[in-house]
């Protein structure tokens, strides 16, 4: 573990596990077209020391772990489990891993938080089936986001939850310039705070780890006669390259710039045009994440949207919507301070036209 972060605690802390329970750790593994890598391998070490902690902590208090479970990488996040996997050197069938534990943790290099939500789908209820995904995480977390106070992420947390319930809609504006407007009706933001005891009132009870956001999935337009009402302009930045993503009625509808990230973006969102659905946008509030690059810590930082799939978090667009599962996507875009464009302002508005402010000058103003 690292220096000052107490596994122990942690566990307890955010899971609380009890007497009688069954609790697995998943990792994937590289298959052929999906090559290892140093961080990949960190973090199955890494899954092995967590497992062998809960196992420790098992012994204490009475519930069992099973063998480190692993399964061939899907190369996508978004994507369903596999029908088998392995433990202790034998195949086993990852139903019998997803519908017979209590509590799993997926150390994973890529997300499988979506067919984490299914399973919870299929076996409603805390006390029945969670999970935590961790997609990306890294050993050093234990010294910054996974280390923080969750008593005031948890505090942040509702503050930002109780900004979006009377909210219609959000509007942001960039670093850039560019101005996005993300339609928020008929739905209900989630907090994904660090608690997942079996006491948890949520209907999927699936969390990040590390944790800190509030978030919601804008409305896409699923009502006869509605269109959704989500428009503008989202700059993103990657490798030395800015483009611009032209949004109508909850869809990247057209690809601003040139060059190869361009032509990249353009190339993906046409394969399926599902892809360009705006599925997620959300503030991060954890004060220990640091923006490094890695997803999974970086939109616990401050604001971020994603496109592609949404129904693992409350939305309309799964993955019968997509033309091919080879297509299925659902990838966060990060403007925290760090990232090389930020947010300069964000307001929650409710229908009346009184706004609250969530960021204003590159700053939370919420808290």
């Amino acid at each position: 573990m690292s220096e000052g972060f107490d596994l122990q605690r942690f566990l307890v802390d955010v899971f609380d596990p009890v007497a009688g329970e069954r609790v697995a750790v998943v990792v994937d593994r590289p298959v052929p077209g999906v090559p290892d890598r140093d961080a990949w391998r960190e973090r199955r070490a890494m899954a092995a020391a967590w497992r062998d902690g809960l196992v420790r902590l098992g012994e204490r208090i009475g519930f069992e772990t099973m063998p480190l479970v692993s399964f061939p990488a899907t190369g996508r996040s978004g994507a369903d489990f596999p029908a088998e996997g392995e433990a202790s050197e034998r195949t086993i069938r990852m139903a019998e891993v997803l519908d017979g534990t209590s509590l799993l943790l997926a150390l994973t290099e890529f997300s499988m938080t979506a067919a984490l939500s299914d399973v919870c789908k299929r076996r409603p209820g805390a006390d029945v089936f969670r999970a935590a995904s961790m997609p990306g995480v890294q050993k050093w977390m234990e010294g910054t986001s996974l280390a923080a106070d969750y008593r005031e992420v948890a505090r942040r947390c509702r503050l930002l939850k109780d900004a979006f319930l009377d909210a219609d809609r959000m509007e942001v504006l960039f670093s850039t310039g560019h101005r996005c407007l993300f339609d928020l009706r008929y739905r209900t933001c989630e907090a994904d705070d660090g608690y997942l005891h079996r006491d948890k009132n949520d209907d999927v009870a699936v969390i990040n780890l590390p944790s800190g956001e509030t978030f919601e999935v804008p409305y896409e337009g699923e009502v006869a006669g509605d269109p959704s009402r989500t428009q503008g302009e989202l700059p993103v930045h990657e490798a030395g390259e800015t483009v611009v993503f032209r949004v109508e009625a909850n869809r990247i509808v057209e690809v601003v710039g040139v060059g190869a990230l361009a032509d990249r973006y353009r190339s993906f969102f046409a394969v399926d045009p599902v892809r360009g659905n705006v599925a997620e946008v959300a503030f991060g509030c954890n004060d220990d994440a640091t923006v490094t690059g890695n997803v999974l810590e970086d939109e616990k930082a401050g604001f971020h949207w994603a496109y592609g799939r949404s129904d693992h978090l409350g939305g309309k667009v799964g993955l019968a919507q997509f033309r091919s599962p080879a297509n299925v996507v659902h990838q966060d875009i990060v403007y925290a301070k760090g990232s090389p464009i930020v947010v300069a302002g964000a307001e929650l508005v409710r229908p009346s036209g009184r706004r609250t402010a969530v960021i204003r000058d590159g700053s939370y103003v919420l808290w």
